[in-house]
């Protein structure tokens, strides 16, 4: 699946003054794949003997870096996205058991089926449709903080009017 926002990098800054740059081209598609497989920011740093808030400089000062990083990481919820809209709606696939006859090994291929899982299709539903599977079910059609603010001048109303005003 593709995003519909493009990803928010700067444009390529200025170089400063100072110590040489240890960036090389080369690392904007070593970080996509790292990301693709999950790498955090400090495991980036890790990887590229650097200290994590030079992999956020990094973003910042190359474009290029910053968008492959969004690439990888789009690439890898994709495909969280498809594993968990099959444990939702259950799945199968083909496996094979390994056992023994008579000292020989036999391979015996079968169907593995997993089914659906409710706790998977809730995430789903509550990502994929809020407004019908949203935890808090909602109020009488108006927004909460609206309906609040409304409950709170209300109240204070009424401890206005109870509070006797100081002869004066």
């Amino acid at each position: 699946m593709t995003r519909a926002k493009p990803p928010k990098c700067p444009t390529r800054a200025k170089p400063k003054i100072g110590r040489p740059p240890t960036y090389q081209a080369l690392f904007a598609r070593q970080a996509e794949r790292l990301v693709q497989d999950g790498a955090t920011d400090a495991e980036l740093a890790s990887f590229f003997e650097v200290t994590t808030v030079t992999i956020w400089r990094w973003k910042t000062a190359h474009p290029e870096f910053c968008n492959a990083l969004q690439r990888g990481k789009d690439l890898a919820d994709d495909v969280v996205e498809r594993s968990l809209f099959q444990r939702a709606t259950g799945y199968s696939h083909p496996a094979v058991k390994i056992m023994q006859n008579e000292g020989e090994p036999v391979i015996v291929p079968y169907v593995q089926y997993y089914p659906p899982d409710t706790a998977a299709a809730f995430i789903w539903l509550k990502n994929r449709r809020p407004q019908r599977w949203r935890d808090r079910p909602v109020g009488d059609g108006e927004d909460d903080d609206i309906a609040r603010a409304r409950r709170i001048k209300a109240a204070l109303s009424e401890i206005e009017d109870t509070v006797e005003q100081p002869a004066g």
